[in-house]
């Protein structure tokens, strides 16, 4: 393999690696939040011990993404120093502005959330609370940002020529503000909430099933599934959204998400199919007529450009794109089946009887995950052979010094340390969920420190 398809293998791998954790801590931020706020509402000390056991599944997967989101800033330099120059003045504001705007906050207040429960005030611990669920979703935004702007710049021009060619920014929110970064972004963040959701959802059928814990899955579990249910429907709407900008602004990867190859009116959607490159067709497919156009224009009628209009070139693998995609659409719909079934047995008070669905529950928190990383590789494959959409190539961006050999061995030891931390995290997850939420001792010392703070304060240790 050449140097370019390791070095776009290795940020893939290491990307996708580190998507598994900051969705989970900006879900989990998000329901330790709804839960806090039931506890200050109720003083219901189960909601305590609640808010207690996910905050530390909370401060496990925020550990992991802190530690796996370090080295892709240092590809970047090494593998990518061509687009690293060209971008530096777009990604260094956006840069900057998630370490002003999310990393001192979460920082500032990380220590109060974890270790702060019989130190400080509960409406001050739930301030904390909320400061890091914001910080989190600040963090995201910045990122988003950037890789938006990758898709549909704006607020910029060029300076320089050739190799020495970088975008400067002449207009700091128009570049914030790019047609795709609020529905890209909207999109992203819902996803996020699902993958919290889904981890809640999931472990709480795990001590139903395992009859340990009841109160606390089953409290557990209704909040999960109701955050679950508001985020689906959400994010149909955002993924209408981004389906229209993608089709006024990246008609290629409209083209390729849906398998459209030839330009045509009334474009059918396909639900599923095989592409066939080589004969230029979707086979084994079902497709709606005119769907697609409708979607895209609010015209059942309209044009959908097709790949015909681009050099075979410029196509993105269409295969892969066109798989992923719906394989994002699929899991949306069985994380939608199964929140359905719970209501629906939730309704009917059969819910945490029935064996078969709660072993569905908890097989759920996949759903969210393989829908994530299925929509990334599509959006991010989908812009091919751009780097920055219009502008920059992808083999263009690459470093000038950078052999196939360091990226490939640099690509095995990133698969050994991260296999490494993967077993690691698993291992924790399961001693944390096999030790469970119990701890009346802990709440005890909580209820004593929040009735002093309300009777005036003392200075003495509870």
């Amino acid at each position: 393999m050449n140097v370019e398809i390791l070095a776009r293998m290795q940020f893939a791998f290491t990307i996708m690696f580190h998507y598994i954790y900051p969705p989970l801590s900006i879900g989990l931020g998000l329901i330790m939040v709804i839960i806090e706020g039931i506890y200050l509402k109720t003083r219901d000390p189960k909601y305590l011990i609640m808010a207690k056991f996910w905050t530390k599944i909370f401060a496990l997967t925020f550990a992991l993404g802190v530690a796996t989101g370090i080295v892709m800033e240092f590809e970047f330099g090494t593998n990518w120093a061509t687009y690293s120059r060209y971008v530096g003045d777009v990604f260094g504001s956006a840069l900057a502005a998630e370490g002003v705007f999310a990393f001192f906050l979460e920082s500032g207040f990380l220590a109060l959330l974890l270790f702060g429960w019989n130190r400080i005030g509960p409406k001050l611990h739930f301030f904390s609370t909320v400061m890091v669920c914001l910080g989190a979703h600040f963090s995201a935004i910045w990122i988003v940002v950037a890789n938006s702007w990758m898709q549909t710049p704006a607020g910029y021009h060029i300076v320089g020529e050739g190799m020495s060619a970088r975008a400067e920014i002449v207009d700091f929110w128009a570049m914030v503000f790019n047609p795709s970064s609020m529905t890209r972004l909207s999109h992203t963040v819902i996803g996020c909430w699902l993958a919290g959701a889904f981890l809640v959802i999931s472990i709480s059928a795990y001590y139903l099933l395992k009859q340990r814990e009841i109160e606390f899955a089953k409290k557990s579990m209704k909040i999960g599934l109701c955050v679950a249910a508001i985020a689906l429907l959400l994010q149909l709407y955002t993924g209408d959204r981004s389906g229209k900008i993608i089709a006024k602004y990246q008609p290629s990867k409209l083209a390729a998400l849906e398998g459209i190859f030839q330009t045509q009116k009334g474009a059918p959607l396909n639900l599923f199919g095989i592409v066939n490159t080589k004969e230029q067709r979707v086979d084994y497919g079902i497709a709606i007529p005119k769907m697609l156009s409708y979607l895209s224009f609010d015209d059942p009628d309209a044009e959908v450009i097709g790949l015909d209009q681009f050099p075979k070139k410029d196509w993105p693998n269409v295969a892969v794109v066109f798989q992923t995609y719906h394989l994002m659409i699929a899991m949306w719909g069985v994380m939608a089946l199964f929140t359905l079934l719970a209501f629906y047995h939730l309704w009917r008070g059969t819910l945490f009887e029935k064996t078969w669905l709660l072993w569905g529950l908890v097989l759920t928190v996949l759903g969210p995950q393989i829908g994530n990383q299925a929509g990334w590789v599509s959006a991010e494959m989908g812009r091919y052979p751009w780097i920055v959409q219009g502008h920059l190539r992808i083999s263009e961006g690459l470093s000038k010094a950078v052999t196939a050999n360091h990226v490939l061995f640099s690509m095995i030891m990133f698969g050994i340390v991260y296999t490494f931390l993967f077993i690691m995290f698993i291992y924790l997850l399961n001693e944390k969920i096999k030790h469970g939420p119990s701890e009346p001792d802990y709440s005890v010392t909580y209820h004593k420190l929040e009735k002093v703070v309300q009777k005036g304060g003392s200075n003495e240790p509870v």
